[in-house]
C-alpha cells in the first residue's frame, strides 16, 4: 500500500473523483491545491476509444501549445556539416552524428527530445530498443525527422510537444507549469486536445476521446469535460 504525505491527503480531499470539471475551473482548483517545494508541471492524460493492438488505431504526433511550456527542453540532435551547425545555431543542446549513437548506446539519456536529419537515420536506427521505451525515437510524424533541424530545435525550444498512445490507448503530455496564468494553461490544454481529435484515424469508430484528467506532478487528478 503506498503511504501518501499529508500534503497529497489534503489535495485529494479536495478533489472529487466522481465530478467532471469544466476545465478553467480544473486548473484553478489544481493551482489551489498545497504547493511543493518546486513549479510543478501541469499534465494531461486522455484516454481514447482506440483498440491499441492496432497498429492503424494508433496516435502519434507533436503540437506546438501556444503559451510554451515554460522548461528549457533539452534536444539532442544528429546532424552533420551545415546542418548540424545551424542546429546549434538554433539551440540544440547535443549534436553529433555515430558518435552521438554510441554516447547514447553507452546509456547517455541527459536529453528530452531527438531529432535526427533523414540521412543520420542509420545511426538513429539501432538506438530504437532504447529511444522507443521512452518515446524519444525520432519519427515523421512527430516532426523529429525533418531536414530542416534547425527549425524543429526553435519549435521544440518554443513549447512543441511530442505525444503517443501507450500501451493502453491512453495519451500523456505536459501542458505548462503550475505558476502559469490559468487562461494560458487552458490555452495549451485546448490547444493539445483539439489537435489530438484533428488526428482520430479514420477507422476508429465510436467515441474517440473517452475521458480527460489532468493534474500537476505532485497531485492527484481531476476529470473534465471536453466536448469536441
Amino acid at each position: 500500500m503506498v503511504k501518501r504525505s499529508k500534503r497529497y491527503k489534503q489535495a485529494a480531499a479536495a478533489v472529487d473523483p466522481s465530478r467532471v470539471y469544466e476545465i478553467t475551473e480544473a486548473l484553478e482548483m489544481l493551482k489551489s491545491l498545497p504547493k511543493v517545494k518546486f513549479d510543478e508541471t501541469v499534465e494531461v492524460a486522455v484516454r481514447l476509444g482506440i483498440d491499441p493492438r492496432k497498429s492503424d488505431q494508433l496516435v502519434r504526433g507533436a503540437v506546438s501549445l501556444p503559451k510554451g511550456l515554460g522548461k528549457n527542453v533539452r534536444i539532442a540532435v544528429f546532424a552533420e556539416g551545415d546542418k548540424a551547425e545551424a542546429a546549434k545555431a538554433a539551440g540544440a543542446d547535443t549534436v553529433g552524428s555515430d558518435d552521438l549513437a554510441k554516447r547514447i548506446e553507452d546509456g547517455w539519456m541527459d536529453f528530452d527530445v531527438v531529432i535526427a536529419s533523414p540521412d543520420m537515420m542509420k545511426h538513429v536506427g539501432r538506438l530504437g530498443k532504447v529511444l522507443g521505451p521512452q518515446g524519444k525515437m525520432p519519427s515523421p510524424k512527430s516532426g523529429t525527422v525533418t531536414p530542416d533541424v534547425a527549425q524543429a530545435v526553435t519549435d521544440f525550444k518554443a513549447g512543441k510537444v511530442e505525444f503517443r498512445t501507450d500501451s493502453g490507448g491512453n495519451v500523456h503530455a505536459p501542458v505548462g507549469k503550475r505558476s502559469f496564468p490559468t487562461e494560458d494553461l487552458a490555452a495549451n490544454l485546448t490547444a493539445f486536445l483539439d489537435h489530438l481529435v484533428a488526428m482520430r484515424p479514420a477507422v476508429v469508430k465510436g467515441i474517440f476521446v473517452r475521458r480527460v484528467c489532468v493534474s500537476t506532478t505532485m497531485s492527484p487528478g481531476a476529470i473534465v469535460q471536453y466536448g469536441a
